[in-house]
């Protein structure tokens, strides 16, 4: 009888972690879809206003718990919701894809001057690109979430990059993911050139842009 009562509060026990666990995770996707709906916001005015739309796809993305996890016992993190909500700060992730640089740069500005939108952390790889090549932009912040019980910050991991710093950061995931992040040396050196490239591409496709909106500002003058 005193097993059974013992394996009922076991039970028990992990259902009310469960269930704290899964009201920690939701805090999370509120914040990330309110980053989703203020950059949806800014799509939608500038493609009304300025017959421009900036963003080519945003996605995003909420850790497993598995993840989690992990994360926080190889970071050593003391593992109780607190320690969590103040060192993992990107539980929930929104990726904003650019068409340019100078759009990563604009939409950056208006996201985090927002009245509501509070900077915790900026990295920025574009302007110091990680020894490897990568390039994008980071920022963290935190966003109100109201809950029934009360307002809650919550921190949200925002990315932003060009089309072209995508299709390396992701060809570079997939290439570490084969090899167990053990890549060959002439695979390290061929995708640190494909970076070198992918900003040239970039540099060149923004004096594209830029050349062909003077040339069309000075076709309607006329």
């Amino acid at each position: 009888m005193t097993t059974v009562n013992a394996d009922e509060a076991a039970i028990a026990e992990a259902r009310q972690l469960r269930d704290a666990f899964q009201r920690f995770l939701r805090e999370y996707e509120f914040g990330m879809r309110e980053v989703e709906t203020k950059i949806s916001i800014l799509r939608d005015e500038f493609t009304h206003m300025h017959a421009y739309n900036p963003i080519e796809h945003v996605k995003s993305r909420l850790k497993s718990p598995d993840s989690i996890v992990e994360k926080v016992a190889r970071r050593g993190v003391e593992a109780d919701f607190d320690s969590i909500r103040a060192e993992i700060t990107d539980i929930a992730g929104v990726r904003i894809t650019c068409s340019f640089v100078s759009d990563v740069y604009r939409l950056f500005n208006l996201f985090t001057q927002q009245d509501d939108v509070t900077v915790r952390i900026v990295k920025d790889y574009i302007a110091q690109p990680k020894p490897n090549g990568y390039r994008s932009l980071h920022v963290i912040v935190e966003v109100p979430v109201f809950l029934s019980t009360g307002r809650v910050a919550v921190p949200v991991e925002v990315q932003f990059r060009t089309i072209a710093m995508d299709f390396w950061a992701s060809l570079e995931h997939k290439i570490h993911y084969k090899f167990d992040g053990r890549v060959p040396s002439h695979l390290v050196q061929s995708l640190t050139d494909a970076a070198d490239a992918a900003e040239e591409l970039d540099q060149r496709m923004e004096r594209l842009h830029r050349e062909a909106h003077e040339i069309n500002h000075r076709v309607l003058e006329v």
